[in-house]
């Protein structure tokens, strides 16, 4: 896990270690013999706490070492690997703003810019979708599974391509968007955990979520589900499942080096979580500046 797991555990450490001196120190023994036991133990204890500090103001050092040489290099290996792309990033549930700068700090140097993001509504108002799609083959939204997939798979879709069907249930699909979703060449998908719903509004949600991803992997963009070393619980294994390529330390220097990579062919489950099989791709033999692999503005009109 790195520096992360080392750093919270001798935290965790430092602070028991901390309780159990104060209280033996707040404890009022009659007895000599215990206390010069007490006496022993705050020795020990103290000792022990020091001890535990300076580990942790080594590994954040080194940390700060690691981030300093990562931020460093990060723009030698991915300048202008992704130029002109443009990208979108989709949240299924509420998008924090760190993932989307971070998504930004990671695209910039790569030469791609981020031109669409939005957020999923968790659980979708499959009432409300159903009063703007009235007249459409889509009108039995709220009443059958089967539409809500079918709905779903095209709004994948034309979250690449652009469409009318997005256009007109964007509000009511998303609780907040920006930008245009049409002829991209990645789209990024970051998932929240969902809040304490319903089991059946958790499975409305899940058939949602999975149907709009099934429609955009029928496009050439290139596909990525990301999150941070922060996030818990974890819920790109959810991503990761539908298979997709994914990142699990986009806050991470190298994190933001396999996003890029991802965006531009690589595959795999990148990172230091669980689940992950490499903290980063192949870089002795990278996809080649401009390659873009599915993602090479072959998206087509836009869909009606």
């Amino acid at each position: 896990m790195g520096y992360s797991a080392r750093y919270h555990a001798a935290s965790l450490a430092a602070v028991f270690l901390a309780l159990a001196i104060g209280i033996l120190i707040g404890s009022q023994w009659g007895s000599d013999v215990l206390n010069n036991t007490r006496e022993d133990l705050e020795s020990s204890l103290t000792s022990d706490l020091n001890d535990a500090r300076d580990q942790i103001d080594e590994l954040n050092q080194e940390q700060d070492w690691s981030n300093e040489f990562g931020s460093t290099v990060y723009p030698l290996l991915t300048a202008n690997r992704l130029r002109e792309r443009q990208v979108g990033l989709i949240g299924l549930g509420p998008l924090p703003s760190n993932v989307t700068d971070s998504v930004e700090s990671a695209l910039e140097p790569a030469g791609a810019e981020l031109v669409a993001v939005g957020a999923i509504r968790q659980p979708p108002s499959l009432d409300d979708l159903a009063a703007e799609l009235q007249g459409t083959p889509y009108r039995q939204i709220a009443s059958s599974d089967e539409v809500l997939v079918s709905y779903g798979r095209r709004v994948g879709r034309q979250l690449i391509r652009g469409g009318r069907l997005l256009n007109l249930t964007r509000s009511d699909l998303m609780s907040q968007s920006s930008g245009q979703f049409d002829q991209l060449d990645g789209l990024i998908f970051y998932r929240a955990e969902p809040d304490e719903i319903d089991p059946e509004e958790v499975d409305t949600a899940e058939m949602l979520d999975r149907s709009i991803i099934d429609g955009a992997a029928t496009t050439r963009a290139r596909l990525v589900g990301i999150e941070t070393t922060g996030t818990d619980p974890s819920t790109v294994g959810f991503l990761r499942d539908l298979n997709l390529t994914t990142v699990d330390n986009l806050d991470q220097p190298a994190g933001k080096v396999s996003l890029v990579y991802a965006l531009n062919g690589a595959e795999g489950a990148f990172g230091v979580g669980d689940g992950a099989t490499r903290i980063m791709p192949e870089l002795l033999n990278p996809v080649a500046p401009g390659d873009g692999g599915q993602g090479q503005n072959g998206q087509g009109r836009a869909e009606p």
